[in-house]
């Protein structure tokens, strides 16, 4: 009898764990096989007695949040070796019309991110960064906004000099046949703005609304004259404002005693040791400078005070000899 129920216990102890074998069977056969990417990571899983996408990520403890993006569908049912991804929202920046607007989104162009700001483009309006560029992370776009208008302004035109030869006039020396006088101009523009502020300008059109006149000027070729009887040649001759000055007690400035026919000059005009002839004055030379003789202006030596204040400032010719 005890051998019979041995039998019995020893068949019920193998149905048992056959059954076992099988249920694990069962288990290992309806599990699935799943991957799940999150930020870049990927957990392995299995899934059992789940049936949707949203069902495995509840079980995985998986929340999504606002504009989180879970791919395939929330509702999707699962199936062996399904990946699963899951794409978070982060913030970006908007400028636009002056104002900053905060978006959550997954990763879109920054086209699309403008969109669903809520902001709508003109049709020259532009953005930085380009449109087609993916954004990242705590990344602005800027809304640049593009105006134009046209417009119109006068300016004028500049005369040009026309230069001739008088055979009268010294060499060096010139004399104004037709004075110069600008002419009108008047120019179209397109200028564009980017958020009000001018950009660019360009050029329509150009008209002329009165020409201009140009400046005849006659110079000076004679390089020889006659003064007191006596032939000058010189290289050229110039206007210049003369001053007189009187011994002081002060020698030039190359240590000369100062006499009758000493020249101060600007040496950036007149080297000096430069021989010249001064109507009024006479045969001189440069020889001395002085800290107000600058440009076209020379001192001439007299030997009284008396004559000094007799010549006063005066415009002289004054021929530099050859």
């Amino acid at each position: 009898m005890s051998i019979a129920w041995s039998k019995k216990g020893a068949i019920f102890s193998a149905g048992i764990l056959t059954l076992g074998l099988l249920f694990y069977v069962l288990l290992f056969v309806i599990e699935k096989p799943l991957a799940i990417v999150v930020d870049g990571q990927v957990i392995q899983t299995r899934a059992l007695f789940t049936r949707t996408v949203g069902q495995v990520l509840d079980q995985n403890q998986i929340k999504l949040e606002g504009q989180d993006v879970v791919t395939p569908s929330a509702d999707k049912r699962v199936s062996k070796d399904l990946q699963i991804t899951v794409t978070r929202a982060f913030a970006v920046k908007v400028i636009a019309d002056g104002t900053s607007r905060e978006i959550y989104t997954i990763p879109v162009t920054a086209g699309e991110a403008v969109a669903l700001a809520g902001i709508t483009l003109g049709e020259k309006d532009f953005l930085i960064p380009e449109p087609g560029e993916m954004v990242v992370p705590q990344q602005t776009i800027e809304v640049i906004r593009v105006t134009e208008k046209v417009t119109s302004e006068d300016q004028e035109m500049p005369y040009q000099v026309e230069k001739t030869t008088d055979p009268t006039l010294e060499k060096g020396l010139t004399r104004t046949l037709v004075s110069g006088k600008n002419g009108l101009t008047r120019n179209t523009l397109r200028v564009t703005y980017y958020n009000g502020q001018e950009a660019k300008r360009e050029l329509l059109k150009m008209e002329t609304l009165v020409q201009p006149r140009n400046k005849v000027v006659a110079m000076g070729n004679i390089t020889s004259v006659s003064r007191g009887g006596q032939r000058l040649d010189f290289s050229e001759a110039r206007y210049m404002e003369a001053s007189a000055y009187t011994y002081t007690g002060r020698n030039t400035s190359g240590g000369e005693k100062p006499a009758v026919g000493m020249v101060a000059v600007d040496p950036n005009v007149i080297p000096l040791g430069t021989k010249l002839y001064v109507e009024g004055y006479g045969y001189a030379w440069a020889a001395d400078t002085g800290g107000s003789i600058k440009g076209d202006r020379i001192d001439l030596f007299m030997e009284e005070r008396a004559q000094c204040v007799n010549w006063g400032r005066k415009t002289v010719k004054v021929y530099i000899l050859s």
